[in-house]
Order: C-alpha cells, then structure tokens, then sequence
C-alpha cells in the first residue's frame, strides 16, 4: 500500500538535534496517520510520536514529550521528527510507520507499514 524510507539520522553530540524525514511513495500520505518509533539491539520498539492524518493531533512518550515535534508535509509526502536535546539513552534505530484509516483513534497500533529505519547515535 505504502513504502517508507527513513533518513536524517546520523551522529550527535549530547544535547544536539536531528531531523529525521520520512519519505512515503505509492500511496498517498494524507491517507495515514503516522509514527515514530525506536529500537535498540535486543529490545522492543518503543513508541516515540504519532500524528493523525490532518496533522491535528500529535501525541509522544512522555520521554520526549516537550523535546520532540512530528510533523507532516503532505505536498511533499513526507513526515519528520524533529529531535531537540538529544540523550545518549536515545542512541537507537528510529523507525517511521504508517497506520491506515481503517486502524481506528488507538494511536499505539495498527501500524501496517514499516521503514527499514535510520540510525542515530547520541555521544555523551
């Protein structure tokens, strides 16, 4: 339905930014909601951020909450995190995701569609 890359990641010093920018090509964007998501070596993926289809509605882990924004530019079909005061802690793989509408209000499932994700590293 939707394919998604990842980019922006890359090497930060503590307390630095990145955005990252989600790409999405075969379906249109505005057709999803969308997430973000992390994932270190041997652990869960962790939910970071989601945005409703409208860009209305945002919610994030209270970990990020107030340092993160995703944001959406569906002209551009594209998605980004924008990461500010970035923590060693959130060295990990960051994962876009694409919820159809069909998925419901439930903001932490129904993510069908995956990238392959980008890696940031947080030096201390």
């Amino acid at each position: 339905q939707v394919q998604l890359v990842e980019s922006g990641g890359g090497l930060v010093q503590a307390g630095g930014s990145l955005r990252l920018s989600c790409a999405a090509s075969g379906r249109t964007l505005s057709n999803y909601a969308m997430g973000w998501f992390r994932q270190a070596p041997g652990k869960e993926r962790e939910f970071v951020a989601a945005i409703n289809r409208s860009g209305s509605r945002t919610a994030y882990a209270d970990s990020v909450k107030g340092r993160f924004t995703i944001s959406r530019d569906n002209a551009k079909n594209t998605v980004y995190l924008q990461m500010n005061r970035l923590k060693p802690e959130e060295t990990d793989v960051y994962y876009c995701a694409a919820r159809p509408a069909y998925s419901g209000n439930y903001y932490l499932t129904g993510y069908d569609y995956w990238g392959q994700g980008t890696q940031v590293t947080v030096s201390s």
